[in-house]
């Protein structure tokens, strides 16, 4: 039984056969994948998405993305991955986001992924607008986003 952290915001991901590499553990450039998938989730539930973003004149850039590994990640296992604002700049703002394998809390993978707050159509670096900032700084909102399709308790 699951004894994660429940007031953090998660994404379950099962782990595909073609995200394997001949060493038969998630190939490395997929954490980047799974990174984007629960960072756009976050701003959906944040921002009301990306599109919401961009209507109102923000955009962010990727200028850094790092990866620690504690432990492979194999065909068929549920990562849960919880996502937390890390810092918040003046233009650039980092989340830290934690993988674990979902059944035995196996820790699994640190990243950490910092963005550039650009405008949307010429992107050039701008300031974090007030409403941005404060709603990272939220406390975080308790949720599962369940792309493993797994029955949760």
């Amino acid at each position: 039984m699951p004894i994660e952290n429940s007031s953090a915001y998660r994404v379950l991901i099962r782990v595909r056969y073609a995200e394997c590499d001949a060493q038969q553990v998630v190939f490395n450039a997929r954490y980047g994948d799974y990174v984007d998938v629960v960072v756009t989730e976050y701003f959906r539930d944040t921002f009301g998405g990306y599109e919401s973003l961009l209507a109102q004149g923000i955009d962010g850039q990727v200028v850094r993305l790092t990866t620690d590994w504690q432990s492979p990640a194999k065909f068929d296992d549920v990562i849960s991955i919880s996502i937390e604002p890390l810092r918040i700049g003046n233009t650039s703002y980092s989340f830290a986001l934690h993988f674990t394998e979902y059944y035995s809390q196996r820790a699994i993978a640190t990243s950490e992924i910092t963005y550039v707050m650009v405008t949307p159509i010429d992107h050039q670096k701008m300031a974090i607008p007030d409403f941005f900032r404060e709603k990272l700084v939220e406390p975080s909102r308790a949720k599962i986003i369940n792309f493993a399709g797994i029955e949760i308790e």
